[in-house]
């Protein structure tokens, strides 16, 4: 099925005979068997890839940050707007942006979509030691206090094994 797209045919920049019929998945999704991330990884891959589109293989982590940064501001004003399916479709849009910056830095041998996942799993357990070890907190306040200094840990732990030459981070 091909759905002709008002935005083409509304764009002044653009004139017949652009391909301004956008194809349609003749299938949902949900029916494909792998995730939805490793689809959309797989997306991200062709659209970077010899046969892709040349907009998606031209982009490097510098000229996606605008589009990062619009995209993660018409999320915040979904969210503020509490339209459910503008989140989701929002929430979408940015995962995009996030996959297209791994595949980027992939290509580059800089380190993986797996890294990355894994590097925010460890963070997460390791910052709530009250939840997956034997830590305790009483209180919102402990709770912000023990992030706080295990925040701090890491900082320093980072800002240690860092070289000389490269930057330290400082958040």
């Amino acid at each position: 099925m091909v759905v002709a797209s008002p935005v083409c045919d509304n764009h002044p920049n653009l004139k017949p005979p652009i391909s301004c019929n956008i194809p349609m998945p003749e299938e949902n999704i949900s029916k494909f068997p792998e995730d939805g991330f490793q689809k959309l990884q797989k997306i991200v891959s062709t659209l970077r890839g010899k046969s892709g589109c040349p907009w998606d293989q031209k982009q490097t982590p510098l000229s996606l940050k605008k589009y990062l940064l619009e995209e993660t501001e018409e999320l915040a004003e979904a969210i503020e707007s509490g339209d459910v399916a503008h989140i989701c479709e929002e929430l979408g849009d940015v995962f995009f942006i996030l996959s297209m910056l791994i595949k980027i830095h992939e290509e580059g041998g800089h380190f993986t979509g797996d890294e990355v996942l894994a590097s925010i799993c460890n963070k997460m357990i390791r910052r709530h030691p009250h939840v997956y070890s034997d830590a305790t907190a009483e209180s919102e306040e402990e709770l912000n206090l023990q992030w706080e200094i295990i925040k701090a840990s890491e900082s320093r732990q980072i800002n240690s094994s860092t070289p000389n030459s490269l930057p330290r981070n400082r958040g």
